[in-house]
């Protein structure tokens, strides 16, 4: 008895720490851990509240793979915390905090439906541009640099590629930007920094997607390698929470540094890896933010299709 009964104090405790800080997906698993209720039972006792959600959403929420945002979803977080005999307003209060506060003062958190639309108006946009998938060129390495402002704002980046054709005639890369919930693309610039020049511009108001012609000013030849270097400024949302980078096909090494202003410091700093905008989040690992140089960086020596980035935490 007395085993069990450390565990559920245990398991109290854990839950009484997540409900204070956060976040809302690490005190939902808690809550439903520390009432021993398997998902089909809280999917049950949702159902009996009126309320009809998935066992797979319950278990995509729990692990940070998906956020409830529509009101029926918002509905059943009130359910739950009536069901997992949680203080009113605790849950939805961990939501607030990223999902429910206007949009220009909304932390990036993309859920995967967000993604998914940014997935399809990226294709179209690249159509427009004609550039293929892979555009005739294989990554041998993609090292970025991210700037923060003091307004907590995604201020900018910088991105420098090694790339080697696969087929001959390659002339110019399609660079990819992803402004933050709320962002402005009309009001982003592109820089052409070293070894090209900036080309066609398009972007998407509603998912800030924004993509970039660079002009390299040479064909290549199959074989052939090519270093290039180029800037977006941003600047144009709200609080910054994450940078991500996605990879659909396997590459050289990655490298991700994010850079904070002195008046904008994080409390805490982590990477972390998705195999799909679907897929929950692995490979979570605390990185420290360095005093002199306020920044952290990841380094991935070999990309493989997924996704890779940086998220941090503000107080």
């Amino acid at each position: 008895m007395r085993h069990g009964t450390q565990h559920a104090d245990l398991a109290s405790e854990e839950l009484d720490t997540a409900l204070r800080g956060g976040p809302f997906h690490v005190a939902l698993r808690a809550a439903i851990a520390a009432r021993g209720l398997p998902l089909q039972r809280v999917q049950h006792h949702l159902s009996r509240h009126g309320v009809k959600v998935g066992v797979t959403s319950l278990s995509y929420w729990q692990q940070g793979a998906r956020r409830p945002q529509r009101p029926e979803s918002l509905r059943a977080v009130r359910a739950l915390e009536d069901i997992l005999k949680l203080p009113d307003e605790s849950l939805i209060r961990l939501l607030a905090e990223t999902d429910e506060v206007p949009a220009a003062q909304r932390p990036a958190a993309r859920s995967y439906r967000s993604r998914t639309k940014a997935s399809g108006v990226l294709d179209r946009l690249q159509a427009e541009l004609g550039w293929s998938l892979d555009g005739g060129l294989h990554a041998l390495g993609h090292h970025e640099r991210v700037r923060v402002g003091a307004r907590r704002e995604l201020a900018g980046h910088e991105s420098h590629h090694i790339v080697r054709a696969h087929r001959d005639g390659v002339d110019r890369f399609v660079a990819v930007h992803h402004g933050d919930p709320g962002c402005a693309p009309g009001r982003m610039t592109v820089h052409a920094l070293e070894n090209c020049r900036t080309g066609r511009v398009r972007w998407d108001q509603d998912t800030g997607v924004l993509v970039a012609e660079l002009l390299f000013g040479t064909r290549l030849r199959s074989g052939d390698t090519f270093l290039f270097r180029y800037g977006v400024e941003d600047g144009t949302a709200g609080p910054s929470r994450e940078y991500v980078r996605g990879f659909a096909f396997p590459g050289g090494q990655y490298a991700l540094q994010v850079r904070f202003d002195a008046d904008a410091l994080p409390t805490r700093c982590h990477r972390f890896t998705q195999h799909s905008p679907a897929a929950p989040r692995s490979g979570r690992q605390e990185l420290p933010l360095s005093g002199v140089h306020r920044s952290v960086h990841l380094v991935e020596p070999r990309v493989r299709p997924g996704i890779i980035g940086i998220g941090w935490d503000w107080e």
